[in-house]
């Protein structure tokens, strides 16, 4: 059953979402790194990945319970 417990933890990677991807923030990784290249691709990928790892996990925990 879907309790509020997955509802608050599904509203908060929302939230972590958009605190990923916005602009001032997307922005401090436009910049060269120290190899030369902007970070933003890394940024974006990993950012990207962990939001999927977590919504997979909570997810997965929600099963069980």
């Amino acid at each position: 059953m879907q309790g509020p417990s997955l509802v608050s933890r599904l509203v908060s990677l929302t939230l972590l979402g958009l605190l990923f991807f916005i602009p001032p923030l997307v922005l401090l990784f436009d910049r060269p790194g120290s190899y030369g290249f902007s970070m933003l691709p890394i940024w974006l990928f990993a950012s990207w990945l962990v939001l999927i790892l977590l919504t997979a996990w909570v997810m997965e925990r929600s099963d069980e319970e």
